[in-house]
């Protein structure tokens, strides 16, 4: 188990040998990269922000791929700068071939990067089909992380065996390397905390319970230290843990104090030591920059207080 103290190591040794990487703003300050982190016991490293490409995200299309190739490539080129590996797409979005000729006219190494996308498949038929196509769709020979998408029932581990089977198959002939599940269900992410097959989990998490899995019988303001529990087995298993909805599906990123909203909500993972990384749906360059900047703040705070 990764805890709090090794986890906010991790971040203080990378920001030493970061502190002083990446552009330059106007003002003459470094624009500080970010500290790539361990996912769980699956050896995989990334940083502690990725990019999500799912903002109102269904029917093949997001806000992301709405922005046409050109813009998404430039985005997806900023994120890379400022220190952001993960790269979080689903077949849902329609984000994986952006994804794939993003990478390829950028030039960034393959190696370099983490890539996650998610299946909407059900059948082991429908899961293999999808995974030859995602590979095609990435152009590459090897996908980092694939999850069934969307989780919503209890008894998911043993609706979609054949499914898993599949997946197990295909990362031990090296085709994908991590497997796991998203959850939108309480139910879901118990099921997901207790199953050896899950390497890594995407849980919703945030500080104030906003679209985040209630537990039957519970409000919206007992999500969060319900969830954090649920959590807490899963990094004991040694999985993986990405939290999503860190902004509330984008409802706390506006207003005059979205920037402090965004330090609370990663602070708030940070010290509950249950999230190795966090996923963002940016939309902008500048929002990029500023909650890269924020997480930088967070670091600091934590490390100071660890």
């Amino acid at each position: 188990m990764i805890n709090r103290r090794e986890f906010v190591r991790d971040a203080a040794t990378a920001a030493g040998a970061l502190a002083f990487a990446g552009a330059v703003h106007a003002s003459g300050q470094a624009r500080r990269r970010l500290p790539q982190m361990r996912l769980g016991k699956t050896g995989l490293r990334a940083g502690l922000i990725g990019i999500g490409t799912g903002t109102v995200g269904s029917g093949k299309q997001s806000n992301q791929t709405r922005l046409g190739q050109d813009r998404f490539t430039a985005l997806v080129q900023h994120a890379y700068e400022r220190g952001i590996t993960f790269l979080d797409c689903a077949d849902q979005y329609g984000s994986n071939p952006y994804m794939g000729k993003a990478i390829k006219s950028i030039g960034i190494p393959r190696k370099s990067v983490v890539i996650q996308t998610k299946t909407n498949s059900r059948t082991p038929e429908g899961v293999r089909a999808d995974i030859e196509r995602f590979l095609n769709e990435f152009q590459t020979d090897y996908i980092d992380i694939v999850l069934l998408h969307c989780m919503m029932q209890s008894d998911w581990n043993v609706a979609l065996r054949g499914a898993m089977d599949v997946m197990e198959e295909l990362k031990k002939k090296k085709v994908i390397r991590a497997h796991g599940v998203s959850c939108h269900h309480f139910g879901a992410l118990e099921t997901a905390a207790a199953e050896p097959w899950v390497d890594v989990d995407l849980a919703r998490y945030n500080p104030w319970g906003m679209i985040m899995d209630v537990p039957r019988f519970s409000e919206a303001k007992d999500s969060p230290p319900k969830v954090r529990e649920v959590l807490k087995k899963m990094k004991g298993a040694g999985k993986g843990v990405i939290g999503m909805k860190v902004l509330a599906e984008g409802r706390m990123a506006k207003g005059p104090d979205k920037l402090d909203r965004a330090y609370e909500s990663i602070k708030f993972s940070l010290d509950s030591g249950v999230i190795d990384l966090m996923v963002v749906g940016f939309e902008s360059e500048q929002q990029i920059d500023e909650i890269v900047d924020q997480a930088w703040k967070a670091l600091e705070a934590s490390r100071r207080k660890g």
